[in-house]
């Protein structure tokens, strides 16, 4: 139940490097390569691998627009810090195609923060960084110790296997997200599967966009609820009344006098936005790490019984696999102007693709960077993103993992994959990378078939 690397290797492949050469010479350029399937699950394409040997190329896009692909770390970081690097939709191009997806892209809906640029997106920010804090998602570490009990006790009372995405990686960050926002875990059933719809990119656009107005209708709701009755969570914080913030420079420096102020100065509308994305990144990210982390430790053996061995290894194995997985890939943004990275002359108008799970895996930043080592120190990953968009969401996704992976191998020291490691379904199409399921077993009835 091994991958071993000297088989399934996604590093070298001096065909697929010709092949590229060859094409660009020829005046064809490259498109972004997608395809993890062919190769060891937890490894960029073969393809995107054999394009990072420059940290800044040409890439033509799926509407024929030809703009940047960059691989490299320390580019990454620049352009993702970099004010002159937009994030408006309406400003980007497609680096894959998408069913239905429109010609232009519209611009970010109300409450979308990203696609936004500075000042609006600079007021959605400090508004929420401050919810989000280190401390904070510390404070939250007992009632997640208590979600991944239940669902690890749920677990071992239903017998010796399950499907650990729906008995664990999913659960425990959908209970940890619905507590924090306030919303009823018992509603999952009206929010989960319009979450899949969401980040499925084989689905066709008009069912992404009737599904993601689903999700809104429904935080709206809640938002009247909030606001009629206020609970103690992060949606009544925002729709409590109280002086309301201007686009100055954060929270409370707004005219206390503004029509309609509250303690956020959010409308109906803006909350709801900005808390069906919460809600939405919150659990699917979450799960997928959980889901795609296990898999990845059960396929190696060594990683896995070091974590065992030694439960304080939690935190860097947690950065470790982020670095390593990189399920959230790529970001986009448009050059605004003129911009020299790396030696390479960004123009004005150019849809720049950073590739996360190229950058991560950088040899120069990462040293044997295609292997997991969760006693390395993965620190600097942009697994989170970087810059004035860096996901507010990443400390309490750091404790979560931090958490549960652990809890998981304390309680079943015998876990293991119930079915050969090429039988576990991929999440290949959504734009978070992921495993479908994950059967697993544990105890005596774990053993090889």
């Amino acid at each position: 139940m091994t991958y071993d690397p000297a088989t399934h290797s996604e590093t070298a492949d001096p065909a697929t490097d010709s092949a590229i050469a060859d094409s660009e010479t020829a005046g064809e350029l490259p498109v972004l390569p997608t395809d993890r399937h062919t190769g060891c699950p937890f490894d960029p394409p073969a393809a995107l691998t054999a394009l990072s040997d420059r940290p800044v190329r040409r890439l033509r896009y799926a509407d024929g627009h030809v703009g940047r692909l960059v691989t490299g770390h320390a580019a990454a970081r620049a352009v993702l810090a970099d004010p002159r690097f937009s994030s408006r939709y309406e400003l980007l191009h497609l680096p894959m195609p998408m069913e239905g997806a429109p010609g232009e892209l519209p611009p970010a809906p109300v409450g979308d923060i990203l696609g936004l640029d500075a000042p609006e997106h600079t007021r959605y920010r400090r508004l929420l960084a401050g919810r989000f804090t280190v401390r904070r998602m510390r404070q939250l570490t007992g009632r997640i110790e208590r979600f991944t009990a239940d669902c690890l006790d749920a677990m071992e009372q239903a017998g010796t296997t399950a499907d650990l995405v729906e008995a664990f990686a999913r659960p425990v960050p959908t209970l940890v997200i619905c507590e924090l926002l306030g919303v009823p875990y018992a509603d999952r059933g009206r929010f989960l599967g319009l979450v899949e719809v969401i980040f499925d990119q084989a689905a066709d656009a008009g069912a992404r966009d009737e599904a993601y107005a689903g999700l809104l209708r429904y935080v709206g709701e809640l938002v009247l609820a909030k606001r009629a009755e206020p609970t103690d969570d992060l949606l009544s914080d925002l729709a409590s009344p109280g002086p309301a913030p201007g686009p100055g420079p954060g929270p409370g420096s707004g005219d206390p006098a503004a029509p309609g102020a509250d303690a956020s100065g959010l409308s109906d509308e803006e909350l709801a936005g900005i808390g069906g994305l919460l809600l939405a990144a919150g659990l699917d990210t979450t799960a997928n790490m959980l889901g795609l982390g296990v898999f990845a430790l059960l396929a190696d053996p060594g990683q896995q019984a070091a974590l065992r061995a030694d439960p304080d290894l939690a935190g860097p194995a947690a950065e470790e696999l982020l670095r390593y997985l990189s399920v959230a890939d790529p970001l986009l943004r448009s050059a605004l102007e003129d911009v020299e990275v790396e030696g390479e002359l960004i123009r004005a108008g150019e849809t720049v693709t950073v590739s996360v799970q190229a950058a991560n895996r950088d040899p120069r930043r990462f040293p044997d960077p295609d292997r997991l080592d969760i006693r390395r120190r993965a620190t600097g990953h942009l697994s989170f993103g970087h810059g004035p968009h860096q996901c507010l969401g990443q400390q309490l996704a750091r404790v979560e993992m931090t958490v549960a992976l652990p809890a998981l191998f304390a309680r079943f020291p015998a876990l293991r994959l119930a079915v050969p490691p090429g039988e576990v379904p991929l999440r290949e199409r959504s734009s978070i990378y992921g495993v479908v399921s994950l059967p697993v077993a544990w105890g005596e009835e774990a053993g090889e078939e």
